[in-house]
């Protein structure tokens, strides 16, 4: 089984189910990737910052190479590092990249953070994480959205990237991207979870015909594994009685009822699970529907609670304050 797909404003049909690769492990990161394709996923969401574009390009690799899939078949995404704002660093690490996954082409590519930081070169430390050359201090740069967002327009120009899109952007710098947009963002991808629904930047983005994608589709659950503390002091969505009871009702895991809320309503999904099980049904999450009253009920769990937030890992940048 594969995911259903939904068209993109650039034309290319992104899967509607993709695999996540933040916090894959780099030793196990390229089998990870390659029993994932077995199972039938297409669409896999990487980024510089998490360090694994190595191992991931050498699972699709092996996987191309046994005839499984052609790259065709694939929908590779990474996204631009904050560290790379400046106009003339973002070609350069994008083919980077590209190199480092073994591919020509990405099929959608993101600007990670609206956060443009001082350059560290690759040699110095890669991935670079928030602080500067120095390890030790953020540093803001003097690259304008506008600045980045033109320079990842001649990605599409040289065929480096198929889409473009951004991440974790509040819907005023979407209005601004969208101002002098020559390309326009395919793609937005924000936190999006019961305890933060952001509904009216996922209706604003889908009526300018910008895809939403949900990372932490399942809420804390990720972010306990950081020692998150708010992460911690909060109810998990997987055993919420609201969650448990639809998905006895349906037959189907509390995790299928998450990712459910959010592709029936129109918004991508990227779960990642080392067990084949859970795998195979993150995948089936659009062969049931929930009911209106269901859905309603799910998104009544909004707390605007937000756990991927600079701050939270000592970044003194309130992007969201």
């Amino acid at each position: 089984m594969t995911s259903p797909t939904v068209k993109l404003n650039s034309g290319h049909q992104m899967p509607l189910v993709g695999f996540g690769l933040w916090k894959v492990n780099n030793d196990t990161c390229a089998d990870t990737v390659y029993n994932a394709i077995k199972t039938g996923y297409r669409l896999f969401d990487g980024a510089c910052d998490y360090g694994n574009e190595k191992e991931a390009g050498q699972g699709v690799a092996r996987a191309i190479k046994e005839g499984l899939v052609k790259r065709s078949d694939l929908f590779i995404v990474s996204k631009l590092w904050n560290s790379f704002h400046d106009h003339d660093r973002v070609g350069p690490i994008a083919k980077k990249q590209l190199e480092d996954w073994g591919l020509d082409y990405f099929d959608l590519y993101i600007v990670h953070f609206p956060i443009g930081l001082e350059y560290v070169d690759p040699s110095v430390r890669y991935p670079p994480g928030w602080q500067a050359a120095d390890g030790k201090t953020v540093k803001p740069s003097k690259a304008t959205i506008q600045e980045t967002w033109t320079a990842m327009e001649k990605l599409v120009d040289a065929g480096l990237a198929k889409s473009i899109g951004v991440s974790n952007m509040a819907a005023v710098l979407l209005l601004d991207v969208l101002r002098y947009a020559r390309v326009r963002p395919a793609t937005l991808q924000i936190e999006h979870h019961p305890y933060l629904t952001q509904e009216s930047l996922v209706n604003f983005a889908q009526s300018e015909g910008i895809a939403v994608t949900a990372y932490s589709s399942f809420g804390p659950q990720s972010f306990i594994e950081l020692d998150m503390q708010s992460a911690k002091d909060t109810p998990l969505l997987l055993q919420h009685d609201s969650i448990t009871s639809i998905a006895k009702k349906h037959s189907v895991t509390p995790a299928q009822v998450l990712l459910r809320w959010a592709t029936q309503r129109g918004v991508a999904v990227i779960p990642k699970s080392n067990h084949q099980g859970r795998l195979q049904q993150n995948l089936e999450v659009t062969g049931f529907d929930l009911t209106a009253e269901e859905l309603k009920s799910i998104s009544a769990l909004n707390k605007n609670l937000r756990f991927n937030d600079p701050p939270a890992y000592g970044v003194p940048i309130p992007i969201f304050g």
